[in-house]
């Protein structure tokens, strides 16, 4: 048996320049920070070749032969995908669970896939680099699944921590944060997270966004320089512990997104949004491409609650949350589990397991 976990993400800055059709002539950046919300996978073998696939969240359960599995289109596409690519020829059971719902602009899908290549490299025992994780989970979802993806998920989702992502033609850097333990206390306090009670697919808004890149559409590629040039700014001023002006630079970004699209938020969105500045929250975003999910929200020190009892009148639900140092892991390997064998117990919960 293998399980392992997979950590989902918060963006603070330059989301959209992590798509090819912009970084391969602009260069892009974000800065983004993985969250202790997590996708779950347990894998176990089969006497078969039989591959059945569980989500528990999507309350699905399908069977087909692991050697051919030719069809990747519908709820399961995702690990049907990565079985094909991965060339998994023996029977296995694998179950998959999250804590968040999908659709809800953490970057769950990307979570879903890297998880699940962590636990078939380790199956098959392949070494695992955050950077080839990172980089196969991306080919999955553009190449094998064709969707209209950027490269911070993956990469927030396989490395964890809170990072500047640099993104080249040449390739990818991933440069940590490297904060103290006050500022991160301090953003784990301040930075306020409401599910906003939509969940939607984002593919229509990133495939708008890459047909405008691609067209040299102006408006959409002076936004997208505009939120990647914010990035440096979001560094120093979190580097510094300037939360204040991390707000602020927070509601510009919110700005500059807002402008890319009709569909990035809605009225609700909006409103919501507006009430929060109200009640003094420094600035925010809507999670991921918009149009639904998770409304991030920061506070003042000491001002969360009157945010809070605001978001409570409007319906939204707080989800708590601290961030995720490690990124994809395996939790758990024990290669005797249900054999004839004992003995085989690995547990990995040490920092130097994360590798």
């Amino acid at each position: 048996m293998i399980i392992t976990r997979t950590p989902v993400r918060i963006s603070f800055a330059g989301g959209g320049t992590d798509m090819p059709a912009f970084y391969e002539n602009e260069g892009g950046a974000v800065l983004n920070a993985a969250i202790n919300k997590y996708f779950y996978t347990v894998i176990t073998a089969r006497g078969d070749t039989i591959l059945q696939l569980i989500s528990s969240d999507l309350r699905v359960v399908e069977q087909v032969d692991a050697v051919d599995p030719t069809s990747y289109s519908g709820d399961l596409r995702i690990p049907m995908a990565v079985v094909r690519r991965n060339r998994v020829q023996t029977g296995m059971n694998i179950f998959m669970a999250s804590e968040i719902p999908p659709g809800t602009g953490l970057g769950s899908s990307a979570s879903v896939c890297v998880n699940l290549i962590r636990a078939v490299w380790t199956l098959q025992g392949r070494a695992v680099n955050p950077y080839d994780l990172a980089e196969e989970a991306y080919l999955v979802a553009s190449d094998m699944l064709g969707e209209p993806v950027g490269k911070q998920d993956e990469y927030a989702a396989a490395f964890g921590g809170i990072n500047e992502i640099r993104f080249e033609r040449e390739g990818t850097t991933v440069l940590p944060l490297e904060l103290g333990r006050d500022i991160i206390e301090r953003l784990e306090r301040q930075i306020l997270l409401f599910f906003t009670g939509s969940s939607r697919r984002s593919t229509e808004i990133l495939a708008e966004q890459r047909q405008g890149c691609a067209g040299g559409s102006p408006d959409v590629v002076r936004r997208l320089r505009e939120m990647r040039d914010l990035v440096g700014p979001v560094r120093a001023a979190l580097q510094g512990g300037d939360l204040e002006r991390f707000g602020e630079l927070l509601h510009e970004g919110w700005r500059c997104k807002r402008g890319i699209s009709p569909r990035i938020a809605t009225a609700r969105i909006d409103d919501l949004y507006r009430i929060a500045r109200e009640s003094g929250a420094l600035g925010g975003k809507i999670a991921g491409a918009g149009g639904g999910g998770f409304l991030m929200l920061l506070s003042r020190e000491g001002g969360q609650e009157e945010i809070r009892g605001a978001m409570r009148e409007e319906g939204l639900t707080e989800m708590h949350f601290r961030f995720d140092h490690y990124g994809s892991r395996v939790v758990y390997n024990d290669p005797y589990f249900d054999g004839d064998e004992t003995g085989g117990l690995r547990w990995s919960f040490s920092r130097s397991s994360a590798a």
